[in-house]
């Protein structure tokens, strides 16, 4: 017995085709939300290039805070006023003392280094090979230099800066050490790693 021809449904051929095509769509999507999430930065990168905030309030006179931002270690020093006085000093001994390298940040191409009159922010790293510079904050206090005003020396290859980051001349470190971008949201509260407002 032969089976009767039914006629065709175009109506019913559209409705399987729109709704196969719909659930491959969402099938797409299924397997393309994991794939492009891999792109985004993790919450552990996106905190380690954040800005970091930092209550300065506790430093005194003469005193080091070592913050960390990126990777990196941040000297923020509260230089005394005697050592404010002792700065123009060292400026005969400097390989950069008008800051013509561009190594801080617009804002900080003054006599401080820094948006804030005897605070300085510099980014704690060597010039030279990246080691980290020890901090000898008062005048005379080293065996290695009888004139000096303070600041920082690198025991790994005798590169020497002065309280604001400024490199000696005739010392293995090219340049000065770098100004982080700053800025200071209130008194005492310290932004490292943004520009802020002007």
């Amino acid at each position: 017995m032969v089976q009767p021809i039914s006629p065709p449904n175009p109506g019913r051929r559209k409705f399987l085709s729109y709704a196969t095509s719909f659930l491959g769509l969402i099938g797409a999507a299924f397997v393309a939300v994991p794939f492009l999430s891999a792109f985004k930065p993790s919450a552990r990168a996106e905190a380690a290039g954040a800005p970091v905030q930092v209550d300065i309030s506790n430093i005194g006179s003469g005193e080091m805070m070592v913050v960390e931002w990126r990777g990196k270690p941040v000297f923020v020093v509260k230089i005394s006023d005697n050592s404010i006085k002792l700065l123009s000093q060292v400026d005969s001994k400097l390989a950069d003392p008008l800051l013509e390298t561009p190594f801080q940040p617009e804002y900080a191409k003054n006599e401080f280094r820094s948006r804030k009159e005897g605070i300085a922010v510099i980014t704690g790293v060597c010039s030279h090979l990246g080691c980290s510079p020890k901090y000898y904050p008062e005048a005379g206090s080293t065996d290695f230099d009888p004139d000096w005003q303070g600041g920082f020396f690198c025991p790994c290859h005798g590169s020497k800066f002065d309280l604001l980051g400024r490199v000696y001349a005739g010392v293995p470190a090219p340049t000065n050490m770098e100004v982080p971008p700053h800025y200071f949201s209130k008194e005492n509260i310290l932004v490292i790693g943004s520009d802020g407002v002007s």
